[in-house]
């Protein structure tokens, strides 16, 4: 009961934190770091990976109406914050020298194939882990410094927002493959407690670079992903999947609310998106949409799972709630992020351009 307090208590110092920011005269500092989810591009630059999206069908419904690296037909998670909070979505770490004035602004750090830990999605080859992405914020935070002087660029780290997305991987391309070391090694409690020790000298490590105002988005229901689904000779959710991800969301709550105790000055927040969208999943009626089963792009497949240039496309994009077999569709994400800040005092994003539809649909 103590924990669900503090937990209370963190939702509404995001909330406050999010009117706060889209209300103050000058626009927020933010740095992004997660993986496929938030992807704006950084696997772009990755010779060798093998999670990358830069090419059709991706970004068909972007503003741009090309593929610029992000896992969505249109926009992340991520974009509509930004355009939440009056800011442009940050460009990727790796589109930039360190003499570039956008460092200021803030960076994307994410990579699709990321994980918690270091040999999370080692298949792709190339990506940035979490451990990666906080080397990277240690050399900017470092450029940071030759700009505008240490005291300075303490100041600007410490009243940055920012944005942790990570752990779907750390499961999907993980501890559900039965051929990886992991899942043979751990026990699920074993596992998740492997995470949270993990995690937790990484966000201490954020913490000491002069993060302040963290916020962590826990997983969805993973179980009802339709890379998951198709594992069931019924289609259904695989329930053994979201309760793992529910023990794994506790757990980081509970790290969080320690941190917070712990290390003066932290103000680290949970975003809990698991019961959004399941709801979207259950009732995808109730948001305009007709299809939460399946993908948009017909890759629902125990191999592979995303959305290749000679890939099927539906009809109609805005019926699906997922537009590969891992991630959401550009509709999804509003919908996420609309319930995820739904108040008054905070902008709502603009829809995406809609780009002409591909010839054979």
């Amino acid at each position: 009961m103590a924990v669900f307090g503090a937990i209370v208590i963190l939702t509404q110092t995001l909330i406050a934190s999010f009117i706060a920011i889209a209300s103050a005269s000058s626009p927020p500092v933010t740095f992004v770091f997660g993986d496929s989810l938030t992807d704006v591009g950084n696997n772009n630059h990755l010779q060798l990976s093998l999670a990358k999206s830069n090419y059709p069908w991706y970004g068909i419904d972007y503003k741009t109406g090309q593929p610029t690296g992000r896992f969505s037909n249109g926009r992340t998670i991520g974009d509509i914050i930004s355009a939440k909070l009056g800011i442009e979505s940050p460009p990727p770490y790796l589109s930039l020298s360190m003499d570039d004035d956008a460092i200021l602004q803030g960076i994307n750090y994410a990579s699709g194939g990321a994980g918690i830990l270091n040999e999370t999605g080692f298949y792709f080859i190339e990506k940035l882990s979490f451990d990666d992405q906080i080397t990277s914020f240690e050399k900017t935070k470092e450029a940071i410094k030759s700009k505008i002087g240490e005291k300075a660029a303490e100041n600007l780290c410490n009243q940055a927002l920012y944005f942790i997305g990570l752990g779907a991987n750390d499961y999907v391309n993980n501890y559900l493959q039965p051929f990886l070391a992991d899942a043979q090694a751990y026990t699920h409690d074993d596992f998740v407690e492997l995470l949270m020790t993990a995690l937790n000298g990484q966000l201490r490590r954020l913490y000491r670079l002069g993060a302040r105002k963290m916020v962590f988005h826990g997983l969805g229901p993973l179980g009802c992903i339709p890379s998951q689904r198709v594992k069931s000779d019924s289609g259904q959710c695989l329930e053994n999947v979201n309760q793992y991800v529910q023990e794994f969301n506790s757990q980081v709550q509970k790290l969080l609310v320690s941190l917070n105790s712990k290390l003066p000055g932290a103000q680290l927040s949970f975003a809990d998106s698991y019961n959004i969208v399941m709801d979207l999943i259950v009732n995808p009626h109730h948001y305009g949409f007709k299809i939460s089963n399946t993908s948009c792009c017909n890759v629902d497949t125990s191999i592979g799972g995303l959305c290749l240039p000679n890939s099927n496309l539906c009809s109609n994009r805005r019926d699906y709630v997922f537009w590969d077999a891992f991630h959401p569709s550009d509709a999804a994400n509003q919908v996420i992020a609309d319930q995820l800040f739904s108040d008054p005092h905070i902008q709502q994003a603009p829809s995406p351009a809609r780009a002409p539809a591909p010839s054979h649909i």
